[in-house]
């Protein structure tokens, strides 16, 4: 066995696109178009506003805050949710406590193949 770190002292800070206090953590590149990793946001941390470069999805693992896409409303995701992206479509990450989140890249995603999808009410 073997053992890794994914904390956000192992990752890089992200500073573009307005982005505070945020790390992330590099976890796989695949040759099938894969990219993953681990998304540390401090208190009042924003992965700020950007297009998706390809289907994202963003697992929520802990903690909790808003998520939101385009000119919507922002829209509270907590653990135990994701938020699904198309590539272009601009979206912005932000939480008032901290959040950490699992962050899967891929032309092929399809997250309704074995999620379910929450109706927005």
């Amino acid at each position: 066995m073997r053992l890794f770190r994914c904390d956000a002292a192992a990752g890089h800070a992200i500073a573009r696109f307005n982005s505070r206090n945020a790390v992330m953590t590099g976890i796989q590149r695949g040759s099938m178009q894969l990219q993953l990793g681990c998304l540390h946001l401090g208190p009042g941390g924003v992965l700020g506003y950007h297009p998706a470069t390809t289907r994202q999805l963003l697992l929520v693992v802990a903690g909790g805050g808003w998520v939101r896409a385009g000119a919507g409303e922002r829209r509270p995701i907590a653990t135990g949710q994701a938020a699904y992206w198309e590539p272009g479509e601009e979206h912005e990450t932000a939480t008032d406590t901290g959040l950490t989140a699992i962050i899967l890249e891929s032309d092929s995603l399809e997250p309704a193949q074995f999620l379910q999808e929450e109706l927005h009410v």
